[in-house]
């Protein structure tokens, strides 16, 4: 039986062909996009203090609380770039395809927090001050990764960019802002074309190491955490974007987890042994008692909406 390569750099070179192609189809792919065309500039007028404009007020936002709450958990965590880029710089190198591919999912990864920040703030949609301050402690904080080696890393971040998508898109349409849905359509597309890198690279790393893969991905699964939850109160907010159906356990479970899991194979694969099986087995019972907890929490939402709907109908 052939030993799975587990070393880092045996693996960086393993897939680096796999990286250069999907680098080509990523740059083929990707559509040039505009931050400052989906910002409303002519909203702006000036704040309060160097420039002796406005004061914020909270009735300046046309948002709902949670799609504010949630636009601004979206905009920390994408604040935090210098950290993640560099995580995957150390993890996956400055050179060749990896090294190109860092730099230019940093470059796609930077305008998300620009764009966003700018509609914001044109918008009058937040307190500019608090939101300064939170991003100053949430950058203080920083972002380490949680995992070991380079398979558990790419598996990490093929749920991560896989969930950012969807919390994007949700979050633009619990907005009720047209202009910031488009905004965030945008956002979430690069996070999709990210996604499907990472999980191209996930699903070649299967047939180089299956069984350090399927342990990898296992291990991701059962611990994962989105990388904004070291934001302040980040528990609190992330409670209400699930009320709101922003982003949730089922959501989590449906269209993030087992997507990736079936486009991966990961529950196909028949070169499984040993503890890779034992890996799979165990990823299928968490699987299910996530699934189950999904639906508990779904139903006690809805059991909350319908007291709330009751008391404000008498």
């Amino acid at each position: 039986m052939t030993t799975e390569p587990t070393a880092t750099l045996a693996l960086l070179n393993e897939l680096e062909p796999v990286v250069e192609a999907n680098l080509n189809r990523h740059l083929a792919t990707a559509k040039e996009w505009f931050p400052h065309e989906y910002v409303p500039w002519s909203q702006g007028r000036d704040f309060d203090g160097v420039l002796g404009g406005e004061a914020w007020e909270p009735g300046q936002s046309k948002l709902s609380e949670v799609a504010r709450i949630s636009l601004i958990v979206n905009l920390l965590t994408e604040d935090n770039l210098p950290s993640y880029h560099h995580e995957i710089a150390t993890i996956f190198g400055r050179d060749g395809a990896w090294g190109t591919w860092v730099h230019r999912w940093t470059a796609e990864e930077g305008r998300h927090g620009v764009a966003i920040r700018d509609y914001l703030m044109a918008t009058r949609a937040v307190d500019p001050v608090a939101l300064e301050r939170a991003r100053m402690t949430h950058m203080e904080v920083g972002f380490t990764n949680a995992y070991d080696g380079l398979i558990e890393s790419v598996a990490y971040v093929s749920f991560q960019e896989l969930a950012t998508r969807v919390s994007h898109r949700n979050t633009g349409t619990a907005s009720g802002d047209p202009l910031c849905e488009q905004l965030l359509a945008k956002v979430a597309n690069d996070e999709n074309l990210h996604m499907i890198f990472y999980r191209n690279l996930l699903n070649a790393a299967f047939d180089v190491a299956p069984n350090t893969t399927m342990r990898a991905i296992t291990k991701v699964a059962k611990s994962f955490q989105m990388p904004g939850h070291t934001i302040e109160n980040f528990g609190r907010k992330s409670v209400q974007i699930a009320m709101a159906g922003i982003y949730d356990l089922r959501l989590h479970h449906d269209d993030v987890l087992i997507p990736v899991l079936r486009q991966v194979k990961a529950f196909d694969r028949s070169e499984l042994s040993g503890d890779g099986e034992a890996a799979r087995e165990e990823l299928s019972a968490f699987l299910a008692g996530l699934d189950a907890q999904a639906s508990k929490f779904v139903e006690r939402r809805e059991a909350t909406r319908a007291r709330q709907s009751a008391r404000a109908a008498v």
